[in-house]
């Protein structure tokens, strides 16, 4: 058991079994903004790098990294900008985001790494792909596949009316949001609101994240995540737009769907994903799984990347 002093109670919280903080960390400069990285398994081990989702941070793979770093790994993650224990940004955009994980990468010397992302982390390290094609060996896809209404790419005249029209409305979102902070709670309050995104996790689960992901205040306990963040920052940028990335994959792709339906997935099915697929790729999806499925099934996906890296 792992005891937390919380100053409106003492409240004890279960570690789960296998769940293990990372073995170093380290910040990583990324044009000025300050990125926290984190590092499971033997530092002369071969490296994959793993982008979490939106919303999340690096430590809610404490208990799927171990796994993979037992396979012979040395885990490679970050807290994306905003989130976590990295800093927070005047503005979030897609680029940005792309630009840190490149960052993160080029502190990883040798060559080609697997790259292994979930939902928003699944898109960006497709992202990357294109960007360090020279750096990436395999693609591992967890339920980062957005299907809905796929569209074309835009016109230059239209890229330039959606970055004004959307950066304008995040100037606005974050003019009112510049002087607040999260709302603070007990760890099971918190819980209770984690568990709105992990429907399918036990308690248990939910209030560990608390102690791993939330800072402890004079007046409670706050998740670590800019008060301002909203999904997607600003455009020109779509979710479905990732699809169109995957004909273009010239290595070796797994892709993952958990076809459960929750309130954060994308709802993508295969048969969605399959006319996209580059040749060689492979897709699962997983009945009575949910979109967090390297959290809700570690062994299981852990063991499913390991078969299938080269």
């Amino acid at each position: 058991m792992g005891q937390h002093d919380d100053q409106q109670d003492d409240y004890e919280v279960t570690i789960p079994e296998g769940a293990r903080r990372p073995d170093r960390r380290r910040i990583v400069d990324s044009s000025g903004v300050q990125i926290s990285v984190a590092e499971w398994g033997d530092e002369d081990a071969p490296p994959l790098l793993m982008a979490h989702g939106g919303f999340d941070f690096a430590e809610t793979l404490n208990r799927f990294a171990p796994m993979l770093a037992a396979g012979g790994y040395r885990v490679i993650s970050w807290d994306q900008r905003g989130h976590g224990d990295s800093s927070w940004a005047h503005l979030y955009s897609w680029d940005a985001d792309v630009r840190d994980a490149a960052a993160v990468l080029a502190t990883v010397p040798g060559g080609p790494i697997p790259f292994v992302g979930h939902s928003k982390g699944g898109s960006l390290v497709m992202s990357l792909s294109e960007v360090a094609p020279h750096r990436v060996s395999a693609l591992v896809n967890l339920d980062g596949l957005p299907s809905g209404n796929n569209r074309p790419d835009v016109s230059e005249h239209e890229r330039t009316r959606m970055q004004r029209d959307e950066t304008s409305a995040w100037l606005e979102h974050r003019r009112k949001l510049s002087d607040k902070q999260r709302f603070p709670g007990t760890i099971p309050e918190l819980a209770v609101r984690r568990g709105r995104m992990n429907t399918r996790m036990p308690t248990e689960w939910l209030e560990y994240l608390v102690t791993v992901g939330a800072r402890h205040d004079p007046d409670g306990w706050r998740w670590k995540l800019d008060p301002t963040m909203r999904f997607g920052g600003f455009g020109p940028w779509r979710p479905e737009w990732s699809m169109l990335r995957l004909p273009g994959l010239g290595v070796p792709m797994l892709g993952v769907l958990g076809n459960e339906p929750e309130v954060m997935g994308w709802g993508t099915k295969e048969a969605d994903v399959v006319p996209y697929l580059p040749r060689g790729a492979r897709l699962v999806g997983l009945d009575g799984v949910g979109h967090f499925v390297h959290i809700e099934q570690p062994r299981l996906i852990a063991d499913m990347i390991l078969e299938f890296l080269p």
